[in-house]
Order: C-alpha cells, then sequence, then structure tokens
C-alpha cells in the first residue's frame, strides 16, 4: 500500500455530565476539569492509492493546535508515498519515523503525531486483510466490558455520590473517579454496589510526601488502584515506594514511549501499567507493552481518555487481555456521536468489519470541525 494523502482534522464536541456550570467554562488543560463544556479529538486518514482510508487519534485536548502543527509541517509530510504491505514492514516504516524525529523526545507532540498515523496504519493493514484488527492481533475474546471514567465533580461528595449511583443503575461494574479528597472518594464507595469496583485518579496532584498521608486513608475503602498518586511524573522510586503502602498504584499513560512502560514492567515499580495508544507511539507501542506485561505478569490496563479512532483502537487492544480488563471511556454525553461507541453501554462487541471498524458520521464530523487540512505531494 503507498500513501497517496493525510486529512487532519481538529474536532471539538459539545458535552454535559452533570455537574455545575463554571462561568469561565473553556480554558483548561485536564480533560477531566469542570472548566471544560467541549471535547476535542485530533483525528487523521490516511489515503493509501487503492482507495483504502485508515482513521487515527493523537492525544492533546486542548494542546492539539501543537500536535495539529507537528502533523501539518513534519509528520505527515514525511509518510506521503512512503509504503508498506505486512505487518514487519509497517513496523520498518514506523521506526524509520521515530528514529527520523527522535530529536524531538520520545513523547511531546511530534510522539502524538506519530501515534496518530500508527494506529490508522494499523487500520489500513488489517483492511488490505480482510481481518478485524482484533483479530489481526491475535485477540481472543470479542466482547469487552466498559468502565466509565467520570469527569471532575470537584469533590463535592454529593454531587460524587450522585453521579455514581446513576453510572451503576445502567449495569457499570467499575468506576474511575477523578476527585482528589477522601471525602468524595468515600462517598462514591458508600455509593456502589457490593459487586462494583472503584478507581481514583488524581492527575499527579501529590508529591510524595502528600500521597502517603492520603493512602493511609484512602486504603480503607479497597480501592481497585489509585492512578497517577505523584508529581513529577516519572518519579520511579517514589512510584515503586508508594506501591508498597497498602493501595496498588497505576501509572503509565504518561511514559515517555513504550521503553519507559516496559521498564515500569520489568522492574514491578507499580501493580498496573497503563499504556496511552494515542500518546505512546500507537498500536505499535502499546502491544509492545502488553507483551512486556503478559511475560513478566504485571498488569496492563490501556488508558483511554478518547472518543474517536483512539477508543477504538483501545477497544481492540483490550481483546489481547484478560476478561477481568475493561476499556475505559471518558464518561460524558455529547450533544451529537460521533460514531455508535460514545452511546455507552456496558458491554460492547468488537466489529467484525476489517480494520478498525470505524463508522464514522461524517456530517458530524464537518459539523463540528474547528480546522482540517490535507496533506499530499505537488502534483498529486
Amino acid at each position: 500500500m503507498k500513501i497517496s494523502k493525510i486529512e487532519i482534522i481538529r474536532i471539538a464536541i459539545p458535552f454535559t455530565a452533570g455537574r455545575k456550570q463554571v462561568n469561565d467554562a473553556g480554558q483548561d488543560f485536564n480533560a477531566a476539569s469542570p472548566n471544560l463544556d467541549k471535547m476535542e479529538s485530533l483525528i487523521v486518514k490516511v489515503h493509501t492509492q487503492d482507495g483504502l482510508i485508515g482513521w487515527g487519534e493523537a492525544f492533546g485536548h486542548l494542546m492539539n493546535p501543537v500536535t495539529y502543527s507537528a502533523l501539518e509541517h513534519q509528520v505527515a509530510p514525511f509518510f506521503l508515498d512512503k509504503q508498506f504491505s505486512d505487518q514487519e514492514s509497517l513496523s520498518t516504516l514506523m521506526k524509520d519515523a521515530e528514529y527520523a524525529f527522535h530529536g524531538f523526545g520520545r513523547t511531546g507532540p511530534i510522539r502524538y503525531a506519530l501515534s496518530a498515523i500508527d494506529i490508522a496504519l494499523w487500520d489500513l493493514l488489517a483492511q488490505q486483510e480482510k481481518l478485524p484488527l482484533w483479530k489481526l492481533l491475535g485477540g481472543k475474546r470479542q466482547k469487552v466490558s466498559i468502565y466509565p471514567s467520570l469527569v471532575s465533580y470537584e469533590n463535592d461528595p454529593a454531587e460524587v455520590s450522585k453521579k455514581v449511583q446513576e453510572v451503576v443503575s445502567k449495569g457499570f461494574k467499575q468506576i474511575k473517579l477523578h476527585e482528589t479528597t477522601f471525602e468524595a472518594v468515600e462517598a462514591a464507595k458508600n455509593a456502589l454496589l457490593p459487586d462494583c469496583e472503584l478507581m481514583v485518579d488524581v492527575n499527579c496532584c501529590w508529591n510524595k510526601q502528600e500521597a502517603e498521608a492520603e493512602i493511609a486513608k484512602l486504603k480503607t475503602l479497597n480501592l481497585k488502584w489509585l492512578e497517577e498518586p505523584v508529581w513529577p511524573v516519572d518519579d520511579f522510586d517514589a512510584l515503586k515506594d508508594l506501591n508498597l503502602q497498602g493501595i496498588s498504584i497505576s501509572a503509565g499513560e504518561n511514559t515517555a514511549g513504550e521503553q519507559d512502560a516496559i521498564r515500569l514492567i520489568k522492574n514491578k515499580i507499580v501493580d498496573i501499567v497503563q499504556p496511552s495508544v494515542a500518546k505512546i507511539g500507537g498500536i505499535s507501542s502499546a502491544i509492545q507493552v502488553i507483551k512486556a506485561g503478559l511475560e513478566n505478569n504485571v498488569t496492563v490496563v490501556p488508558h483511554c481518555f478518547y472518543y474517536g479512532p483512539g477508543m477504538l483502537a483501545t477497544a481492540h487492544l483490550v481483546s489481547l487481555l484478560p476478561e477481568s480488563i475493561h476499556l475505559e471511556v471518558p464518561y460524558i454525553q455529547f450533544a451529537e456521536h460521533l460514531h455508535a461507541l460514545t452511546q455507552y453501554q456496558p458491554e460492547i462487541l468488537l466489529p467484525e468489519t476489517p480494520g478498525l471498524g470505524f463508522q464514522i458520521n461524517e456530517d458530524i464530523l464537518q459539523k463540528y470541525t474547528i480546522t482540517s487540512k490535507t496533506c499530499m505531494n505537488q502534483g498529486v
């Protein structure tokens, strides 16, 4: 397959989350923040000379303009006219791209841009092979359970309890919070049914000493895991010490490429490692982390706070893992749905159609596009 053109599309779809309105809604770089009322996505469409289209998604949220620029001016042009035909040549192409851009870091906008392209190339390869991606990757199960990842309710115990009860009533068995106080987490725990599990992501808001103090309280609530408890995110010594304090610690969405995630695994730094497909380097990098986790008996739970092709790619990756591993989704109510999966249900069946099976609503995509660019060589 020869890549003929690449479309870059930045969109923002309004959403509600059953929480109080904020007067200055709009500018916050944490996607779970109460200041946001639109969710961004940065999507790529990779076209081949023979007419196939592969979809990908890059991490960024409100930093998407930076990754968009990286795609437009550097990354997308690199891939134009490149060819691949199988998993080996796809791997070679991505390694060549990583080496070409290695001076710009193993994480950040260039890496996010490469992640989007990689996802799209795997979509194309699976289409060529006439297989759904999960089967091409060797997935063992078509049914995938979902866990809602709630946005922040500003540590309001009453609001948290209300939302958790709503989610539980819909049949979800795992729920993740983005709250940072014991009182808010306790309210959520008390709202759960006995067969439900609770996870908490605090987005790196504590230093090690603060984290130790909070863990001393939180461990009484029998959490499934505590996510990203310490700043800086790459303080692996602190993470390893905290992992011994009575709660399973998870980390990995902010690692610098797959090698840092594999380091977390091989050194048993945390109990749960969370590669993020639209950040870490795409499917090519995520499957290396999954393989390392299986080989070293460390749980891998892919991170996913996306709603475009990145969510679909994560769903396919989850099929490689035990049934206890669920697909994370940002639990918000979109004004309109980009595709069917955002109408969240406790379980989904992965598609049998070749590739990602990303059946996008083109009208919704066009309606909420902020800016777009088509990259192709002159004369094409």
